[in-house]
């Protein structure tokens, strides 16, 4: 088992996160995207972070496919992977809110316990969980990547809504049914939460799928 060093200290920088969100004129935090594979999180995350950037924000998408490949590619899907998994990601996104930046995380996370201990890394509304709720059975009509095929043969273990539970959000900022909302409708409902909660002004930005 490996020991944590005693010997370190943390830095506080001379630069604030206050003094880089007054930079980038808005704040920051982290937008928290969970649901099934297939549920549509990466797709809104991504939609909605072309949207604020064509708005000037500043913004960053951790997506989970995305990490496995090089900070998390060490770990497994077993449970206890699982939870080491998003511990970084909550880490991560922690730092990242330090620079001032809107960081949007796309993982399916489906433990409440992970989730609410990410939430708990950063001060009160710093957090916004986002909901992609989405029956399982268009989530295998949609299978893009032919997994859950492959989770009912039984090639993939752990696979979370077939072999592995997924624990829905109780309270979460906001639900976005992704079944039955097009993407457009989606990005705006996660832009009014950011406005309602103070984080952007309201932007003027083109239509997220507008080339």
């Amino acid at each position: 088992m490996t020991t944590k060093s005693t010997n370190t200290v943390w830095h506080h920088a001379t630069v604030t996160r206050a003094d880089r969100e007054k930079l980038h004129n808005h704040r920051s935090a982290i937008l928290w995207f969970t649901g099934l594979s297939g549920s549509g999180k990466s797709t809104l995350a991504h939609a909605v972070e072309d949207y604020l950037y064509k708005a000037g924000i500043s913004t960053f998408v951790l997506d989970g496919d995305n990490v496995r490949h090089g900070l998390c590619s060490d770990l497994s899907f077993s449970d206890d992977d699982r939870i080491e998994n998003i511990r970084r990601i909550g880490e991560l996104s922690k730092l990242i809110i330090e620079a001032g930046v809107i960081t949007l995380t796309a993982f399916i996370s489906p433990f409440k316990s992970d989730r609410n201990a990410a939430r708990n890394l950063v001060p009160h509304g710093d957090f916004l969980e986002i909901y992609c709720q989405c029956p399982i059975e268009t989530c295998e009509q949609r299978d893009v990547k032919g997994l859950y095929k492959k989770a009912r043969a039984g090639e993939i273990p752990f696979f979370t809504g077939i072999a592995s539970p997924y624990e829905a959000p109780e309270h979460p900022e906001l639900v976005v049914n992704t079944h039955d909302q097009s993407l457009d409708e989606s990005v705006q409902c996660v832009v009014d939460l950011l406005v309602q909660r103070g984080i952007i002004k309201q932007p003027v930005a083109a239509t997220p799928t507008e080339e």
